[in-house]
């Protein structure tokens, strides 16, 4: 199973169950800066409760990895199961959407992408992917949110919200990450 089949498949058990949904992580900041190696898929979904047997039944366990226990966990503390693809190694890591206004700015702001011309998904805004990579640059310090970061910023700069951007950077109080990333996109050009 490739990558893009593997997305498909999960898009398609959203819409099915009508589960809101969104592509974020390096397979979106792809989409709108620079491509990079990964072999996972991220999303962040409205999951809840009811929705975990119909969503477990459409992922076989003769052909996917998909704990029922894990699914349940991250509903209960808002955070994050997985599903594997053992004959491929590739992974999808689903976030259950937290309640919070960044979240709620982030499900607001999905868009529409044609993946082929049959299949479109949402995918995050890249402003909300600038930020989240921040997030997790200050949490973790790894480097390789900076390079989808400036990678995004060299691609579609032009295309950025940039109030929206500013807005949120002082609201996650982001400033101090904010000028590290100006620096190394002044470098790239």
């Amino acid at each position: 199973m490739e990558p893009s089949e593997l997305l498909a498949r999960v898009v398609r058990a959203f819409e099915l169950l009508g589960i809101s949904y969104f592509v974020t992580g390096s397979t979106a900041s792809m989409y709108y800066g620079e491509p990079r190696f990964t072999n996972d898929i991220d999303f962040v979904a409205d999951f809840k409760s009811e929705h975990v047997s119909s969503f477990q039944k459409l992922f076989p366990p003769d052909e996917f990895y998909l704990s029922e226990e894990g699914m349940k966990e991250a509903i209960r503390f808002r955070s994050m199961f997985n599903i594997i693809h053992p004959a491929s190694g590739f992974k999808v890591d689903i976030s259950v959407r937290a309640a919070d206004a960044f979240d709620e700015s982030r499900f607001a702001r999905a868009r529409k992408v044609e993946l082929t011309p049959e299949q479109t998904a949402y995918f995050s805004s890249p402003e909300d992917i600038i930020l989240k990579k921040m997030l997790f640059y200050r949490e973790g310090g790894s480097e390789k949110h900076l390079r989808d970061i400036v990678g995004i910023l060299l691609v579609s700069s032009e295309k950025l919200d940039n109030q929206y951007l500013a807005e949120w950077i002082t609201r996650l109080k982001l400033e101090d990450i904010w000028q590290i990333i100006q620096k190394a996109v002044r470098r790239e050009k």
